[in-house]
């Protein structure tokens, strides 16, 4: 197991997070037209990662620990499973509710992508725990999620009527939840097995979040560039990882 970063860095690390969020909230509106092909370059950042760094690790580190590679399996399926249910239960019901729920929809679907945040800062936090190169290339692809986390926050709530100041507020939790995940995990020192296991479950949320969330935002654009946006992320992953 790989010391960790310096305090400042991961501080520095868990800021970036917190703007990029925010970032990415108060450019909805104004870069709606462009927000397609950020989610697909943001998939196939997501992919690539998931599949040239996390899963190899993963898989690297059973290997040592004796671990059995389908306990694994079972926490990619799992976590994805995971994320499904907590999407289909908080967020896609949303449009299903009456008008007078649609005001305790937003929130309610705005709270399960504060969750799905503060996973994100989990999946950095456990990275650095195996290594600085993996925990940094996880933290690239985090960043670029919590781009488009922003913007589905403040989708969610202005689509539900709620009020701007409210709107604002859960941007606020949103950029803050991956700040606290990786600094929560970070204090806290893993096994390697569990530190495998985890990666493992990090990577069906992933998979998850692209297939489910950003892939889907793309449908009926220009497929050309939409495919260019997605095989972008995954080569800027397969170099990045190739280096670092």
């Amino acid at each position: 197991m790989q010391s960790m970063p310096h305090t400042n860095s991961l501080v520095l690390i868990a800021l970036t997070t917190f703007v990029f969020t925010l970032i990415g909230g108060c450019v909805t509106l104004r870069f709606r037209n462009k927000l397609p092909y950020i989610s697909a370059f943001a998939a196939g950042i997501l992919m690539g990662v998931s599949f040239l760094d996390i899963l190899p690790e993963s898989l690297r580190i059973a290997g040592l620990e004796r671990l059995p590679v389908r306990y694994l399996m079972i926490a990619v399926v799992a976590a994805f499973l995971f994320n499904h249910l907590l999407e289909h239960f908080f967020v896609t019901h949303q449009g299903e509710e009456h008008h007078h729920h649609g005001h305790l929809m937003g929130p309610i679907g705005a709270g399960s992508l504060v969750i799905h945040s503060w996973l994100d800062g989990a999946a950095v936090g456990a990275g650095f725990q195996v290594s600085p190169s993996i925990g940094l290339v996880i933290f690239l692809a985090v960043i670029l999620h919590d781009f488009t986390d922003g913007i589905s926050v403040v989708t969610v709530m202005l689509k539900n009527n709620q009020q701007t100041r409210r709107t604002v507020l859960f941007l606020i939790l949103d950029a803050a939840a991956p700040v606290l995940g990786i600094m929560t995990v970070s204090h806290i020192k893993l096994s390697e097995r569990i530190l495998a296991v985890l990666l493992a479950a990090f990577v069906g949320q992933f998979l998850y979040i692209g297939a489910s969330s950003l892939l889907p935002a793309t449908i009926g654009y220009h497929s050309k560039k939409i495919v260019l946006a997605t095989a972008g992320g995954i080569i800027l992953m397969a170099v990045l990882t190739s280096f670092i």
